[in-house]
């Protein structure tokens, strides 16, 4: 391999490492907007950790993340919860910090 191959498999590695990286610390800010919500929601104990499960899974339904917010919104709607779509907007933005933190420590 010349010296050209070697970067561009060494830029490669490094985008995929970084995807990986990303979609870990959006899973783990989904969970942990999940655990948010479930507080907000009078949830706890192992009924927070499957709500927040479900939060999870409703990123999958379609690309980006409005899936999450429509979730987190139309559950505290039904529950009575007085919740803007800023201040949801705001948490995931905090919490997406905080995941980052985290996955790069257990990257370690």
């Amino acid at each position: 391999m010349t010296t050209f191959d070697n970067r561009e498999k060494a830029f490669e590695n490094k985008f995929q490492h970084d995807e990986q990286l990303r979609f870990k610390a959006e899973m783990r800010r989904n969970k942990l907007v999940g655990l948010w919500a479930a507080e907000q929601l009078g949830i706890t104990g192992d009924e927070a950790q499957a709500y927040a499960a479900t939060v999870v899974e409703s990123d999958f339904e379609e690309p980006g993340h409005e899936d999450v917010i429509r979730k987190v919104l139309g559950d505290f709607e039904a529950k009575g919860v007085e919740m803007s779509d800023h201040l949801v907007r705001k948490k995931m933005d905090d919490l997406l910090g905080t995941a980052m933190e985290q996955v790069m420590k257990e990257a370690e």
